[in-house]
């Protein structure tokens, strides 16, 4: 299964041609693409697939969808976790 995962921007760089940065999926860290969203700031939340930021989130409902996805056992899948042990 492939999801878009949500996950908390961290860090920005965008001295490359494309604008990337870090986004933290409850513990876990990952470099995104944010090319198809410019107007990203640290402490958004996205909504991640494949590497690529899609859109931009409510931090309640990316976390809503954390935690089902962690209800649902597909968190370990799609981030390669243990999700019991992850507190959200």
């Amino acid at each position: 299964m492939c999801l878009g995962v949500p996950g908390r921007v961290e860090e920005l760089d965008d001295t490359g041609p494309v604008k990337v940065g870090k986004v933290d999926f409850v513990g876990i860290t990952r470099e995104v693409c944010f090319a198809s969203l410019p107007d990203v700031e640290v402490g958004d939340y996205v909504l991640v697939h494949v590497g690529f930021a899609l859109t931009k989130l409510e931090e309640q409902n990316a976390l809503e969808t954390l935690g089902l996805f962690r209800s649902m056992g597909v968190l370990d899948d799609e981030l390669g976790i243990s999700s019991t042990s992850v507190d959200l």
